[in-house]
Order: structure tokens, then sequence, then C-alpha cells
């Protein structure tokens, strides 16, 4: 069975979850059977036969009429989605009760095959006809009602094919978005009745109406999505905000502390490098504050010495400041450990704190019962606490614990344990350390936080966060939530990427296939496009999980504007022009670094006899109608240099490969206008480029039910190609790490760091246009 499985070119991970299905395992087998016979399959027909199967599992009056179907598919005669879902469609149709095969090819347009020159035939149409609305609307435009008339035209055509054309002609017509088209202005809501007087307290959750919809940038996000948020000094208007009798007090001696001004922080723990999630994070925090006039603090959480690394405190300061923020302060939790140790003592003598001797399994859960140690004397605790400190317990014989229960049910959580590891601040001093629940909220009113943002799995621990403040008789912040930010095809977890790590899968943290921060930027990621990507999803509430196409959308539409176009031949073909000094060339021409946008920024290229070409962009035996490039009765136009090539000669190696054409050259003329315009370059410079792909082959690799091997079993073997034989044109040769680039009709790349003088290094940041296999 798993061999027949392999004739549809099926993963192996995604034949061993097929084989758990025995009714489409059987479907599969005999969808095989037939199509066997008929030839070879390719991975486009394994695909086909897939999706052939997996509907008629859903259509079992189907079955007698597939093997019509496999033959098509088989034959070539099906080769694009809209011709297999006719196909199928009429297979399906309950009321059929026999199959005419000339009715079923006529049905799904078998062997009807749309050339690439029809679709840009009939794209050309339909954008004339659509010119003057197109100029005047520009991408406003509704384009959908244009692919919707090239469709009806070309009912059988590739619709991916479709769409990249009618963008590129698009782009041609209209050129790069403009500044307003890339951030455009949200049209003003509607505002809603007054309010009553009475009207009730403001929700902490960042999920409203007023709170969804995106933004062009993070304090745009921040100043208009954040109605909600209470002004400074007036968190008693919160809801669940605990009202005491010192509360007046003590929120108007905090108000004159901040100069009634707006303080948030960013507290990462310092064991791990920031990923995707974490800009979200930054940007909340840093974002509210400046678009309120406040400030923004950098919090280490640094209160688990073991898992804490000096790399990891820098790591993080760089990424902040990389994603263009700059810290009020940079704060850590250990500063403060003096004073959490002495209101850790003042907790005990009111008889809200115990030391315990429970085993962490005994309290974990939701359904635990009261420690057995909960009603000793305060007196003992004390004691007990005070040895605790000067190193009397073994790590796990006692824990200080805190007389309250959380929302989910947890009961006294705990506030201190013991751990016999050497801090990086503090060095030897302590023994004893905090925890995030006893640590957060403390630091939060000694650093005086108007407004505490964190994700929507803390909103459980907002009592006691509440609670532990007003135990202590100290200002008390308002804790908000926000929904977290997960992203499909990756890990994020510390631990895993770790792993990740030391099994050889990835470089290390700043792999460019991974989402760290580091990695994003190692990449050609722009800081810029990573805050216009956090500002478009918005303030909510909702945990949401995005595709990274989605990112790349907004890489691209960045560098678009951003990144200086230049030729790059990924794999070089040589081209030597025969008749080249009849020509009188000039040796070096300038090239717009921008040519569709009017700039004055321009590179330098140099020409000769000698350039080369993509070996793609040649053809020696072509029969394909649709290909517009050079073969040996086809021309084809250079670009820049208006410069038309037509073979005369082949050089081959000893293989029989083509290694050298030998053209003719003709300058460009209305008359002689070739059907394309390629890339080239001329006395190149070698480089290394390295093309990165996806990591993982799932949407969720930790899924244990999609993914039943565990996540280091669904890692994408091709995930990095290198090539060692790329050339680029010689004035980048000065290029500096993280520079970008866009190399014409291939991506958009930048410098990585593991370039030398006389060696650059160049990473894939992202295709021109989202990839439709995806």
């Amino acid at each position: 069975m798993a061999e027949a499985l392999q004739f549809l070119h099926l993963p192996e991970q995604k034949i061993a979850e097929t084989l758990k299905n025995a009714a489409l395992t059987e479907v599969f087998v005999q969808l095989v059977g037939v199509a066997r016979p008929l030839g070879e399959s390719t991975k486009q027909k394994g695909s086909f036969l897939y999706q052939l199967g997996a509907k008629s599992v859903k259509a079992p009056h189907s079955k007698q009429w597939l093997p019509l179907v496999v033959k098509l598919i088989m034959s070539g005669d099906i080769r694009f989605e809209p011709q297999l879902a006719a196909a199928i469609n009429y297979v399906s149709d309950k009321t059929l009760r026999a199959v005419d095969e000339a009715e079923l090819r006529e049905t799904c347009g078998a062997g009807v095959v749309v050339t690439s020159e029809q679709i840009e035939d009939e794209v050309r149409t339909v954008l004339e006809a659509n010119k003057d609305d197109l100029l005047a609307q520009r991408y406003a435009f509704n384009t959908g009602k244009l692919l919707g008339e090239v469709k009806n035209k070309l009912k059988w055509a590739d619709g991916a094919k479709l769409k990249q054309e009618m963008d590129t002609r698009i782009f041609e017509l209209l050129g790069p978005k403009t500044e307003e088209e890339l951030n455009p202005k949200k049209k003003k809501a509607v505002k809603p009745a007054a309010k009553p007087k009475d009207e009730p307290k403001k929700s902490n959750d960042a999920e409203n109406e007023a709170a969804v919809d995106g933004a062009a940038t993070i304090e745009e996000l921040m100043r208009t999505r954040t109605k909600d948020f209470h002004k400074v000094g007036e968190n008693y208007k919160t809801d669940g905000y605990v009202v005491t009798p010192d509360m007046e007090r003590i929120l108007k001696e905090h108000v004159k502390r901040v100069n009634g001004k707006v303080v948030t922080r960013f507290p990462p723990e310092p064991n791990g490098i920031l990923h995707l999630g974490h800009a979200k994070a930054i940007g909340i925090n840093f974002g509210y504050a400046k678009a309120q006039g406040g400030s923004c603090n950098l919090r280490f959480d640094d209160t688990n010495p073991e898992k804490e690394e000096e790399k990891f405190f820098l790591a993080i300061e760089e990424m902040v400041k990389w994603l263009g923020y700059k810290p009020a302060k940079i704060t850590h939790s250990s500063d403060n450990f003096d004073q959490l140790y002495e209101w850790a003592v003042q907790l005990i003598k009111k008889d809200l704190a115990y030391v315990c001797h429970q085993k962490v399994e005994e309290m974990r859960g939701f359904d635990v019962k009261e420690s057995p140690y909960r009603n000793r004397p305060v007196e003992e605790s004390l004691r007990l606490f005070e040895d605790m400190k000067n190193g009397k317990f073994g790590e796990g014989e006692a824990t200080l614990r805190l007389k309250t229960v959380l929302e989910e049910g947890k009961m006294d959580p705990v506030a201190y344990r013991i751990k016999y590891v050497p801090h990086h601040r503090t060095g030897n001093k302590w023994c004893i350390y905090p925890t995030y629940d006893y640590t957060h909220c403390l630091c939060d009113s000694i650093e005086d936080i108007t407004h505490s943002m964190c994700t929507k799995e803390f909103q459980s621990r907002r009592s006691s966060y509440y609670w532990l403040c007003n135990a202590l008789g100290i200002y008390c912040p308002v804790q908000w939530e926000y929904g977290r930010l997960n992203i499909e095809y990756t890990v994020v977890s510390k631990r895993k990427i770790q792993k990740l790590i030391t099994s050889g899968v990835v470089h290390d943290w700043d792999d460019p296939r991974l989402f760290t921060l580091p990695a994003l930027r190692r990449r050609g990621v722009p800081a810029e496009a990573v805050n216009n990507f956090v500002a478009s999803l918005g303030l909510t509430g909702n945990q949401m999980a995005i595709n990274p196409m989605a990112l790349d959308a907004a890489v691209r539409d960045y560098l678009n504007v951003n990144a200086p176009r230049t030729m790059a031949v990924l794999e070089p073909l040589k081209i030597r022009i025969k008749n080249f000094k009849e020509l009188a060339l000039p040796a070096k021409l300038a090239v717009d670094d921008f040519p569709s946008t009017p700039t004055t920024s321009k590179h330098e290229v140099e020409f000769s006899d000698v350039v080369y070409i993509e070996k793609s962009d040649y053809r020696s035996n072509n029969s394909d109608k649709s290909f517009r490039r050079l073969t040996k009765s086809q021309p084809v136009a250079l670009k820049y240099i208006a410069l038309v090539l037509t073979v005369i000669d082949e050089v081959l190696d000893q293989s029989g490969n083509v290694t050298e054409i030998v053209v003719n050259a003709e300058k460009l003329t209305d008359e002689n206008k070739p059907k394309a315009f390629i890339h080239w370059v001329c006395n190149p410079l070698k480089v290394e480029v390295r093309m990165y792909d996806r990591l993982f082959n799932h949407k969720n690799p930790e899924d244990p039910d999609v993914v039943p091997g565990g996540f280091l079993t669904d890692c994408n073997s091709d995930s990095l190609t290198v090539l060692n034989n790329v050339y680029i044109d010689k004035y980048l040769a000065e290029s500096n790490v993280y520079d970008r680039f866009q190399f014409e009709r291939t991506g958009y790349f930048a410098v990585d760091q593991d370039s030398k003088p006389g060696k650059l290094v160049f990473n894939r940041t992202v295709l021109l246009k989202e990839d439709a296999g995806k």
C-alpha cells in the first residue's frame, strides 16, 4: 500500500497519515492500479490523483467513473486545477447514470491548453479596455473584476499564472505603490451614541469592536485603538480594580511621581532570543508609551538564574533597538531582590504567606487540597523563611506560598523557591529566588507602571496581581491583556529551538529559517516591515496564528519601495557577441536603482562582448510555444542596453551540455522588438546565495495528531539550497551586512554576516511574488 501512495509523490509523513485511513488508502490503491500502466507519474499528476481520490470518498457513487478521469490526468489532457475540478464535479453528479466520454472531455476542457501567450494577450486586452479607470483609481481599482473578465474568455487557464500576469502588467502600468497607498488612512468610525452618566467600568480585555482593525503604524494603532484604556491616575475606573481606603492618596502620589505621564514596560525573561510574537509585545508597550507622550522601560525578568545567559541580555536589548525603540530605563527584577524579600517578610507577619514543605507534584493541578502547613504559626514561618535564605534547606525542601487563590482555581501560588545557583548580577548572595507570580506586579509597582500590558493567558492572574499589591499597601497598576501572536510552520519555544540547534537542523538562534528576531534580520527582513506587520494585525484579545506568507507580503511591500534593483544571475550561461566591435557600444552604462520611479539614484554596470544570462532563459530545443525567451529561432533583448540577440552557434562540453552561446546583436528598433527582455551581467563578481524555504512541512509541527513522530521529524529537507556560482555586478562589491537589494526577476536578497572581503554571501529574503504553491 505504501508503494502505491509513493506513486502519488506524497512525502513520507503524508503516506503515514494516509495509511491510518483504510477507506481512503483503498481508493488510492485502486486509482494507482489504473494509472500505473498509463505511464510515469509526475508531482502534478500525483497531486491531481490524490485530490480525485480524496473527493471520491465523499461521493462513493462516482467511483465507477474514476478510471476515465485517471486516464485524462495521465495522458496530460487534464493539466490545470479548473479542468480537474470540472471533471470531479461531472462524475460526482448523483443523477448520473452513464458517462459519455466525449461529454466529459468537453465539460472539463480536456486537452485544452491555454498558453502563456494567450494569457498575456487577453490580460493586455482587458487592461487596455480599463486603462483610463486604472490610471485614475490606481491600486484602489477592483482588479477582481478584471480577473473575472479574463477567466470568462479563458475558462481553463491556470489561475495562478493568470493572476501573476495580471499583477505584473498592472505593476508595469502603475509602478510601485506610493507611500499613501502603502499606508491608507482608515475611514473614521461612526461615533456611538453618548453613554449615560453611570457608565460601566472599562474592560481590561483588549478585545473590543474599536480595537479589532489594524493600522498603518504602531503609534497610530496605540493612539486610535485604545480608547478604553484608563487615564493616568484613574486606575479605579477599570474592571476588577480593587478600591481600598488608601487608594486615593496612593494614586495621587503615583501621578505626581510620573508627572501625569504614561509609563509602560517590556519585561522579557533573559533565557532565550526574542521572536516575532515578542515584536507584537514590544510594539504594544513601546508604541502606547510613544503615542501618549510617555515612556517605556526594558525590564529583564531575571529571577531564574539557571537559564539566564549574558548573550540573551545583549541580544534582547539589541533587538529592541533594531525595531526602533529606545528604553527610558533598562532595569532588572534583581535590582529589587532586597525589597522583594522585605515585602515577603511583611506578608508572613500579616499571615498572608507561609513556608510549605509539599513536593512540586503535590501542589500541581487544579483539584489540589489545602497544604497541611497553611496554618502554621507566623513566628514559625518567619524562622523557616530565614532558614531558607540562609541555606539550611535543600532545593525542593521548602517554598514560600501566598495565601490566595487564582481565578483558574490554583491555590496558594509559590512566591519563593530554593535554588543553589549563582545569579549573573547578585552572585552567591541569594539561594532563594522569587517567582514570576510574586515578582511581576511588585516590580511594576516599584517602577510606577501605569499600564501593565501582557498576553491573554495572564488574565487568570489579574486578581492575584491586585491582591498582592493591596496586601502590601503599595501602588497597584492596572493589568491589560491582548491576544498572543503565534506563527504557523515554525516553533518558537526556546527549548525546541535549542533542540533544533543541537540536532544540527539549524545553525544557531539567528538561522534565517527561524522566526526569532535576529533570524528575521539576518534573512533581510526590515524592522520597519515587522512593525508595519504588527500594526496591521490590530489590537485584539483573540489569540491568532498567522501564516508566514502574511509577513512576507508586508516585507515585499516595504522592499518594493526601498530596495534598489540590481541584476544578478543565479545560474549563469555565457553569451559571446560575435559582432560586438561593429556595434560601437559604450563600455559602461548607468542604470536606475528604481527604474519605475523617477529618481537620481543610479549605479554603473559594465558591458563587453561577453555577458552572462540565466541558464533558464535559453532553450536549445524548444517546442513550447509559450516560451518567450532565447532559442535558436527566437531572439531576445537585453534590458537597459536595448540590444537584440540572435543565436548563431552553441558551444558544448564533452557531455553535450551547452556552455556558451554565440550570438549576433543588433540595436533595438520598432521592427525587431522581441517578445521578451532579460537581465544579464558583465565582468561579474562571483558570490554565494542561500535560498531559504519553510523549515517545517506542516502548519503546526508540534501537533502530535498531525506529526506523531515529533517536530524534528517534520523538518523540510529542502529548506536551504546554497548556490556557489552566482554572478552579480561588481559595483556591489562594497556592500555592507544587511544591505538589501531586489535581484531583478528573482526576488529580494540581503547581505549575510558570513560575508568576507572578496566573498559576499546573500540570503534570499522573499520572492518577488507570493508562491502560489504554498
